[in-house]
């Protein structure tokens, strides 16, 4: 399997695991806010069903993100070549390489580290578009982009 692909399946992975935590979490906390009556501690009561709620919310925005991050994925071409960054695209600089897809983090492959990047962060906007052999600047360091995958 190649390296691009290794990368793309732990991603893909990273989303399972997000997209379970939150079914999850929004399970959880439908089956508390159905399990709670009102008791005679009214105040109480309506405290607690706010803090659902609340949470119910917070679990649905991080679903829409993780549903966005899913969109992401099905949008990569990993086949495509090109020496320009793009989506899907494997970049290596003289800072390390970064797997320009959504904000996932350290990955790890045959024990070398990757950077999973959105595309919309501050360096993969700076990233996107580049060349290899191209230099940029960012955080005041200067970057060299080595190769593009």
């Amino acid at each position: 399997m190649n390296l691009k692909q290794e990368l793309f399946n732990q991603c893909k992975k990273f989303v399972e695991n997000r997209l379970e935590t939150i079914q999850e979490t929004i399970s959880s906390n439908q089956n508390a806010l159905q399990s709670e009556t009102k008791s005679s501690a009214g105040d109480k009561h309506e405290t607690g069903r706010a803090m659902l709620q609340l949470e119910m919310e917070k679990a649905s925005q991080q679903l829409q993100d993780v549903l966005q991050m899913k969109e992401t994925l099905a949008k990569m071409n990993l086949t495509k070549k090109s020496t320009i960054a793009h989506l899907g695209s494997l970049v290596k600089t003289n800072q390390g390489t970064y797997f320009l897809s959504f904000s996932a983090g350290k990955l790890i492959v045959d024990g070398e580290n990757y950077l999973a990047i959105s595309v919309s962060s501050p360096i993969g906007k700076l990233l996107l578009g580049k060349q290899e052999k191209e230099t940029f600047i960012f955080n005041e360091k200067t970057i060299k982009i080595d190769t593009i995958n």
